[in-house]
């Protein structure tokens, strides 16, 4: 086996997809440092949704990582699909057990703070730099400087842009570049299990489909079932707030969906708070790479939800994007490799998420859920 080549490697955001870069990475030795604008990590956001293909990539950690999403996550039953007005369920895929026994682990479902935890935990020493915008970065001979708002400088053998849809290293590379706004918003609500006990089958992974493919509903299981995470999207001509997400009014969102089913509504009427989000998308990414700098998750493939790989396809990102590093002597080699490993994939997914038809009829979930970020075979680099 080649020796492995150690590299100082800059994680540029400090978020799912960087935080499981970083873990990857220095288990195999390399020195690793993150760069998060953010000051500090809040209790933020509601849910992250982790499908087999994603919790086995999470597993694959280490045990520190795999007991401390269990820890804190909730196991779905079943995956279903029921319509927004009869109710008719229109497709079942079995989660739980069944799922782990099919693809070599369970759906979990975590709040995005629980599992931002476990990964910062799985770091060795003060790896997260708080605090650190980027304003800026260029390649020099054999390293990448950047450039911070607060008149810092770092240099680094490697460089990984996971800062997101608005990703500065992203504008470095390929230019500046404006999201769009995809006509639709989402409605995000946390309620405690026992406001909707009465829902049949509340354990589970439900979407309700609305009546055309901007109209849904989704809940499932929080903290170990504890809570039930309320998810809906309806269509808005524009979005005009300066930020994307604001305050909702749980009148209008009920005044949305109040010709679906008694069951669905009974979910909004439970929901006291809600926090309203406009959704953004760009078209997929022909490249990923520039020299020894790259990158990963929705800085290079932001996805609408619809199939929950959002979260799910940064962290398939973070352990490829690892394995092509490991062993590397030729670092802009390598993050091609990483590129064209994963390019077609998170294309059809992000392509997939945007259509919104996958499961709303029983299929197979096999070509998302058994693939193996650990196992894959990686690409020739182009």
């Amino acid at each position: 086996m080649a020796e492995t080549v150690l590299l100082n490697i800059a994680l540029v955001g400090g978020g799912i997809g960087g935080l499981t870069a970083a873990i990857a990475l220095q288990a195999q030795g390399h020195e690793v440092t993150v760069y998060e604008q953010a000051s500090g990590y809040a209790r933020v956001g509601a849910d992250v949704n982790l499908t087999p293909n994603t919790v086995r990539a999470l597993d694959g950690l280490g045990p520190a990582v795999a007991q401390g999403i269990r820890a804190h996550a909730a196991r779905p039953t079943f995956r279903i699909s029921r319509d927004w007005d009869t109710g008719l369920e229109t497709s079942r895929l079995p989660m739980g057990d069944a799922a782990e026994q099919r693809y070599g682990a369970p759906q979990l479902t975590i709040h995005r703070a629980d599992l931002l935890g476990v990964l910062a935990a799985g770091l060795a020493g003060d790896r997260v730099r708080l605090g650190q915008r980027l304003r800026g970065l260029r390649e020099q001979g054999q390293q990448v400087e950047l450039s911070f708002e607060d008149g810092s400088i770092a240099r680094h053998d490697v460089v990984i842009g996971a800062d997101g849809i608005h990703s500065r290293v992203r504008q470095s590379l390929f230019g500046a570049e404006q999201p769009r706004f995809t006509g639709v918003v989402s409605f995000r609500s946390v309620v405690p299990t026992e406001r909707v006990r009465q829902v049949p089958e509340i354990e589970a992974f439900t979407k309700w489909w609305g009546p055309n493919p901007h109209s849904q509903i989704v809940t499932f299981p929080l903290n170990q079932g504890r809570d039930t995470f309320v998810f809906a999207t309806t269509a808005q001509d524009s979005w005009t707030e300066e930020s994307w997400t604001r305050e909702g009014d749980v009148h209008e969102l009920r005044s949305f969906y109040r010709d679906y089913h008694p069951d669905a509504r009974a979910l909004l009427e439970a929901c006291q708070s809600v926090t309203k989000s406009a959704l953004y998308e760009r078209d997929p990414l022909p490249q990923w790479s520039r020299g020894r700098v790259t990158l990963l998750g929705d800085a290079c493939h932001p996805m609408l939800p619809f199939m929950a790989q959002g979260a799910g396809m940064a962290i398939e990102d973070a352990v490829v994007l690892a394995r092509c590093l490991h062993h590397a002597d030729d670092v802009p080699e390598a993050l091609r490799c990483y590129a064209q490993s994963r390019l077609k994939r998170t294309a059809e997914i992000q392509i997939g998420s945007r259509g919104n038809q996958w499961m709303k009829t029983q299929g197979n979930a096999d070509w998302v859920y058994a693939y193996d970020a650990w196992q894959v075979a990686l690409a020739d680099p182009l």
